[in-house]
């Protein structure tokens, strides 16, 4: 079986036809799947999902990309985010340097508190950095975001950024980018990171993989990226489907597996 450890069931694109979603999935082979916080005004919607279905879970946090109108996140919110059966993760949070120009102080301190967040409640990091991954890593070793640990889901780093995350207790995620024929670099990751510390995800509605690329994504399509990395590494799906899916459920201690 498939878990796919990062979508948006909230977003729009996925939401508006959910049941045919859900189906595809039960298609694929993809049992479960966790659906990512962005924002504090869409989390009740985020959490509904993982509450109306068993095979979903959910985290909470607000998107280093977010820009708010009212105020951020405090550490008192993401705490009462946080204390529910369904939320299994924080985030997702991290850096993104990509569209944004400095000062980005707000965002560097949004990143530390959803660490403290992790921390204080025991839940993962869902972490998201993009042209960022220098002052990605450094907050995260001031902050000691080992003691709990989590996943650089849509990994688009190079090996060295991999090695440092996973020297304090992350998971490395590959999403449909690695099975597009630009990402040479990135297929050297895939291929060389332990499978022990492989997560596989959509990121939906966003990113779908080959042979869908420019698509609507969606977490039945994860079995996609399961495949291309297997042909990568000469190994089996099966053996890729059964490492992430015991590796998300040694991460995710919170979710309860049925």
């Amino acid at each position: 079986m498939f878990i796919d450890s990062h979508c948006h069931l909230d977003f729009p694109e996925l939401e508006a036809d959910r049941v045919k979603v859900l189906a595809l999935m039960r298609s694929n082979a993809v049992t479960h799947a966790l659906t990512i916080s962005t924002t504090l005004k869409t989390f009740p919607a985020v959490r509904a999902v993982a509450e109306a279905n068993d095979n979903i879970w959910c985290s909470a946090g607000v998107h280093p990309d977010e820009q708010v109108d009212d105020h951020e996140a405090s550490l008192e919110e993401l705490l009462e985010m946080a204390d529910h059966p369904k939320v299994v993760a924080i985030g997702e949070t991290g850096l993104d340097y990509y569209r944004l120009p400095e000062p980005l102080d707000w965002q560097r301190e949004r990143f530390r508190v959803h660490i403290r967040a992790a921390k204080l409640t025991g839940k993962p990091l869902v972490i998201h950095t993009r042209s960022s991954y220098a002052d990605t890593l450094r907050i995260m070793r001031e902050e000691g975001a080992a003691d709990v640990g989590g996943v650089m889901h849509c990994f688009t780093e190079v090996q060295e950024v991999a090695d440092a995350a996973m020297a304090m207790n992350f998971y490395i995620s590959f999403s449909g980018i690695v099975t597009f024929k630009n990402a040479r670099d990135l297929k050297e990751v895939a291929k060389n990171i332990p499978l022990n510390r492989m997560l596989i995800e959509t990121d939906s509605p966003y990113l779908a993989p080959t042979p869908f690329r420019g698509k609507m994504n969606q977490p039945g399509y994860v079995k996609h990226v399961a495949e291309h990395i297997a042909e990568l590494r000469g190994i089996s799906v099966e053996e890729v489907a059964n490492a992430t899916t015991e590796n998300f459920f040694t991460l995710f201690t919170h979710a309860k597996q049925g």
